[in-house]
């Protein structure tokens, strides 16, 4: 998780001058030491996985664009476990 926990501060760091929430998902992830993604996901709030769904579709398809298939799986992951 802790690859993963580092590729979503990334991408949330993008976002936390414009959005609020991202900043909330941020701070999250720094203060929490997530055992795994299932665990992560289960700590946010209906808001906050709908931003997420927002954000990390781009997210997995640049980290695809960019042949960095190891990110984009991770990335995956996450994404799928918020519905």
């Amino acid at each position: 998780m802790e690859k993963t926990q580092a590729y979503l501060r990334e991408i949330l760091s993008d976002y936390t001058e414009s959005y609020p929430l991202s900043k909330k998902i941020y701070q999250r992830i720094e203060e929490g030491n997530y055992a795994s993604e299932g665990e992560f996901v289960r700590n946010l709030t209906e808001e906050e996985i709908e931003f997420l769904n927002k954000i990390l579709p781009e997210a997995i398809e640049y980290a695809k664009n960019e042949l960095d298939e190891k990110r984009a799986q991770q990335l995956n992951e996450v994404y799928e476990l918020l519905y």
